[in-house]
């Protein structure tokens, strides 16, 4: 929802940053790496630590790279590939979840109920992608819902980043309202596949 609405204009503001990108020898496939290793490192070690603004401060910039890697995927000779698209969904999965298991840890370590509901979130949020990849392979479009991966990001980086600064109950508020807006997404597609199956 969000990524279709800004997207557009993003792309058009980025797109030279990204030539220069391509100019001096970067590729898509390692801007994708290098801001996944950023994210995860940051997510595992700054949220146990419990440094939840700078955290997220630093975790927004690295996952800037998921905007320029598909830019420059575009705008290369080559243009997009499959391994590209391949790795960077995969590479997706694997920082949302450093991203949810940094948090886990670190209300782990304070005895916090909030993990628990931050573990149905995680299990939703899998959900979320792992409908679609199924019902794609199904030849079953099933994109859509009201938390797709933007959306539920913003929701969690915006909590933690805020409660950082020290803003009371703001992490139980986006918590919750991660858990509830994943499940209603895991109901909205499956809804979605149930009525293309009948």
């Amino acid at each position: 929802m969000i990524s279709e609405i800004f997207k557009p204009a993003v792309v058009r503001i980025i797109s030279p940053t990204a030539r220069g990108m391509l100019r001096i020898g970067l590729t898509p496939n390692a801007v994708t790496t290098l801001g996944a290793i950023g994210v995860i490192a940051t997510a595992l070690i700054a949220y146990p630590n419990g440094h939840l603004f700078g955290g997220t401060v630093a975790i927004c910039a690295f996952a800037l790279s998921d905007l320029f890697d598909g830019t420059m995927a575009r705008l290369s000779a080559k243009g997009p590939s499959k391994w590209g698209g391949f790795l960077d969904s995969t590479i997706d999965r694997v920082t949302d979840s450093a991203i949810a298991m940094g948090l886990l840890i670190y209300l782990a370590k304070i005895a916090d109920p909030l993990s628990y509901v931050l573990f149905v979130s995680m299990v939703s949020g899998f959900l979320v992608s792992y409908i679609r990849a199924k019902a794609e392979s199904l030849q079953i479009e099933c994109k859509g819902g009201f938390a797709e991966r933007t959306e539920r990001l913003v929701i969690l980086l915006t909590a933690i980043g805020f409660t950082g600064l020290g803003v009371d109950y703001i992490l139980t508020v986006g918590v919750w309202a991660l858990a509830l807006a994943s499940v209603f997404t895991v109901l909205q597609r499956l809804r979605i596949v149930w009525k293309a199956t009948k």
